[in-house]
C-alpha cells in the first residue's frame, strides 16, 4: 500500500495499459480506488491535490480522471475547467460526499462523464471508468489519424497544395492548369503526387481530407 504522500509522485511518461488518474485529499479513498484500478489491470496514478495533478506529465495511453469535488487547493469543478483547455478529451468522473443538483448539472454540462455521490456503488464506478477509457481511446485514435493527415499535408510542396485546393474545389485538370498557368499534363502529375502523399484512395477521399484540414483556395 502506498503512503499518504502519493500526491507528490509523478506518473511515468509512457504507458501501455490504460491509466486512471485519481485526485482526492482523503488517503483512504485514494488507496481503495488505487487497489480497485489495479484489480482491473489498469495503471492508477494518484494525487492528493489538484495542483499536483496539473503539474504532472501525461502519458499517451488511454486515460480518465476520477476527481473529488472538494479539494484543499483548487476544487474539482475549477480543475475540470483547466483540464478542458489543456487536456482535451480526458473524461472526468466526479466523486463527492457533498454533491447537490446544481453542482452535478454544472459538472455534466462541462462534459463530465459521471457524477457520483459517496458512498457510491463500486460497479457503477467501474462501468463509468470503462466507458471513460473507451471514450478516450476513441479520441486518441481520432487525434492520431488527424496528426497523420497534418503530416501528410505538410509533406506537400507549395505547388502541390495549390493543385489540391483547386482540384477539390471542383475544377477539372484543364481548368486548374488555366488558373495556375501550367499544362494539363503537369496538373495531372501534381495531382498524382498529391494523391500518393496524402494516401488518398479516391477523389472523394481527398475531398474529405481537405475538409478535415480546413484547406482553402490559393490567395484566400
Amino acid at each position: 500500500m502506498k503512503s499518504a504522500n502519493l500526491g507528490t509522485e509523478r506518473p511515468p511518461t509512457s504507458r501501455i495499459d490504460p491509466v486512471v488518474f485519481i485526485v482526492d485529499d482523503d488517503v483512504s479513498i485514494r488507496e481503495s480506488l488505487e487497489q480497485l484500478v489495479l484489480l482491473q489491470g489498469w495503471q492508477p496514478v494518484v494525487f492528493s491535490s489538484a495542483q499536483d495533478f496539473l503539474t504532472s506529465p501525461r502519458p499517451s495511453a488511454p486515460s480518465c480522471l476520477v476527481l473529488d469535488v472538494n479539494l484543499p487547493d483548487l476544487n474539482g469543478l475549477d480543475l475540470q475547467e483547466r483540464i478542458a483547455t489543456s487536456h482535451t478529451e480526458m473524461p472526468v468522473i466526479f466523486i463527492t460526499g457533498f454533491g447537490d443538483v446544481p453542482m452535478s448539472v454544472k459538472a455534466m454540462k462541462a462534459g463530465a462523464a459521471e457524477f457520483l455521490t459517496k458512498p457510491f456503488d463500486i460497479e457503477i464506478l467501474l462501468q463509468a471508468m470503462r466507458n471513460a477509457i473507451s471514450r478516450n481511446q476513441d479520441a486518441l485514435r481520432r487525434e492520431a489519424a488527424m496528426q497523420e493527415l497534418r503530416n501528410a499535408y505538410a509533406s506537400l510542396s507549395k505547388r502541390e497544395r495549390e493543385v489540391m485546393a483547386l482540384v477539390v474545389s471542383g475544377l477539372l485538370n484543364k481548368q486548374v492548369g488555366g488558373e495556375m498557368g501550367i499544362s494539363e499534363i503537369t496538373v495531372k502529375a501534381h495531382r498524382g503526387q498529391v494523391m500518393r502523399k496524402m494516401k488518398a484512395s479516391s477523389f472523394a477521399d481527398l475531398v474529405n481530407m481537405s475538409a478535415k484540414l480546413g484547406c482553402t483556395l490559393p490567395n484566400e
